[in-house]
């Protein structure tokens, strides 16, 4: 089970999930982070993880993230 669930909107190719992937993963404390383009999402799992800078990192990385319940 995920850290934390994100969908984000905005990704169109493969490129878009390599540069959230990327930008996830580059965050201090994720273990591993999964992101998928259908659906538009991504599973985080990180101990050490604070929200804010995950969301933060999509944001930086050109798409917006939205919190998953």
């Amino acid at each position: 089970m995920a850290d934390f669930v994100l969908e984000i909107r905005g990704m169109t190719c493969g490129h878009c999930v390599q540069a959230a992937t990327d930008a996830l993963q580059a965050v201090a404390g994720v273990d591993s982070a999964e992101v998928t383009l259908d659906p538009p999402r991504a599973l985080v799992n990180g101990s050490g993880a604070q929200l804010t800078d995950l969301l933060q990192a999509v944001a930086g990385a050109g798409f917006t993230p939205v919190v998953s319940s």
